[in-house]
């Protein structure tokens, strides 16, 4: 059973998105998605200043399995990234919602959040 905390919004493409309260959000990949792709090896991090639109790809998540593209679940401008991630990648793995964040965005439209899933939807959509 893949861990789902609620709190967070899902979009259906296995991101995870947590409003910080100030106009940002912290982005990364679902325990059920790091599961489904098994021991990571390499996370392409976008660049810090890079403007995305909901949807678009902002990188690329590498495991032993597969190579799997990672879609910006809102709209906005990326302030941070996880350096964790160029070193230690696996972090995705062990720790999917806390040190294996992936980047940081400023939102351009903070209420496109609530068209994300809540947990209770995201459990369903991953059965």
């Amino acid at each position: 059973m893949s861990n789902v905390p609620a709190g967070l919004r899902y979009a259906k493409s296995h991101e995870w998105l947590k409003l910080e309260g100030d106009g940002t959000a912290t982005v990364g990949i679902s325990d059920y998605a790091q599961n489904s792709l098994g021991d990571i090896t390499y996370v392409q991090l976008p660049k810090v200043g890079t403007v995305f639109k909901a949807g678009e790809t902002f990188g690329v998540v590498e495991s032993v399995k597969a190579a799997s593209d990672l879609y910006a679940p809102v709209a906005g401008t990326v302030v941070a990234v996880n350096p964790v991630l160029e070193r230690t990648p696996e972090t995705v793995n062990t720790a999917p919602f806390d040190g294996g964040w992936i980047m940081q965005l400023q939102l351009a439209n903070p209420a496109e959040a609530s068209g994300l899933l809540d947990a209770e939807a995201y459990t369903k959509l991953i059965g």
